[in-house]
């Protein structure tokens, strides 16, 4: 087996999510600007929309269930869509119009230009991913990613993206739930609905 197909496991993919956890830390910034950025859209009758492929889908779905039902403290329902869960609308739309664009005909459906829409991809490169981020676009929909590392498509097409420095898809699935999570809470905090901690029993 060559080094480069050798998968990180135990220790190693460990100490893999150790390092990203210390670069994603660097983002804590661009996270809390997106929660207030979401605040405005939201309080102006706006959405989020999620977007992904695999692991991602699951993670697009993830964050809109955390804010359509809750991510600790209760609160309103708030206006997210994962254009994914619908298999009767995705096979048809794969079936007639072909999977790249799958996501960008929902887009052209469900979004407005007061929207947000985050695309979700490990590798950034995802066809029908960027044809949905060129789709928002077109339509002034906010477009903003969480990706693999840098140079990617993705990162290029979209106003915003954290890309996550890691080879392992694994690791930056990983990270990137984690800064769905910080997503979450900041939202929380700039809604008043939960108070941030006063101090950390420990640092990165």
């Amino acid at each position: 087996m060559k080094s480069g197909n050798v998968l990180p496991t135990g220790r190693l993919h460990l100490a893999a999510l150790r390092q990203v956890l210390r670069q994603i830390g660097n983002e804590t910034a661009t996270v809390d600007s997106w929660a207030g950025q979401l605040v405005t859209v939201l309080d102006a009758g706006g959405k989020l929309l999620a977007v992904g492929n695999g692991g991602s889908a699951a993670e697009a779905q993830h964050l809109t269930a955390e804010l359509v039902g809750r991510f600790r403290d209760d609160r309103p329902a708030l206006n997210a869509l994962a254009l994914l869960p619908d298999t009767s609308c995705l096979t048809a739309l794969c079936n007639d119009y072909g999977v790249e664009e799958i996501f960008a005909r929902q887009v052209r459906a469900h979004g407005r230009p007061e929207d947000v829409l985050i695309a979700i991809s490990t590798s950034g490169r995802s066809p029908n991913v960027l044809a949905a981020v060129e789709q928002a676009r077109k339509m002034s929909i906010t477009t903003w990613a969480l990706a693999g590392r840098r140079p990617n498509p993705l990162g290029e097409a979209c106003d915003e993206c954290i890309c996550v420095d890691s080879t392992s898809t694994a690791t930056v699935q990983e990270a990137h739930l984690i800064l769905i999570h910080l997503l979450c809470a900041a939202l929380d905090c700039r809604l008043g609905v939960s108070s941030p901690l006063e101090s950390v029993e420990a640092e990165l």
